[in-house]
């Protein structure tokens, strides 16, 4: 089965940078496509990029310039450096398989997450 362990959140100043990561157990996970996602407090979780199994990558415009995804099939992981953090990227962060369903967004397997809080 399916296991996904986030970790690298922490409390940061704005301006300040993160390097998240993510092991996967349970998959092929050199032919599928991964995603970080987001959920802030009183929000639906939403995308935050994706990289294809090639290694091509996706961002939302919020997070494009300042984001990089990244992974390393040897290891079945995926990372996401965060630069130039704002209070708006305050958030548990989460990785998982993408695409993923509206309904899969709210339901289905998730891990535990990493919160990633930017405050002075």
């Amino acid at each position: 089965q399916v296991q996904l362990v986030e970790s690298g959140g922490g409390l940061v100043q704005p301006g300040g940078s993160l390097r998240l990561s993510c092991a996967a157990s349970g998959i092929i996970f050199r032919i599928n496509a991964m995603g970080w996602y987001r959920q802030a407090p009183g929000k639906q979780r939403e995308l935050v990029a994706s990289i294809t199994s090639a290694g091509s990558t996706n961002y939302v415009d919020p997070v494009k310039g300042r984001f990089t995804i990244s992974r390393d099939n040897a290891k079945n992981a995926v990372y996401l450096q965060m630069n130039s953090l704002k209070p708006e990227d305050t958030a548990v962060y989460y990785c998982n398989l993408y695409p993923r369903t509206p309904a899969l967004m709210t339901t289905g397997y998730w891990g535990q997450g990493t919160q990633v809080t930017v405050s002075s």
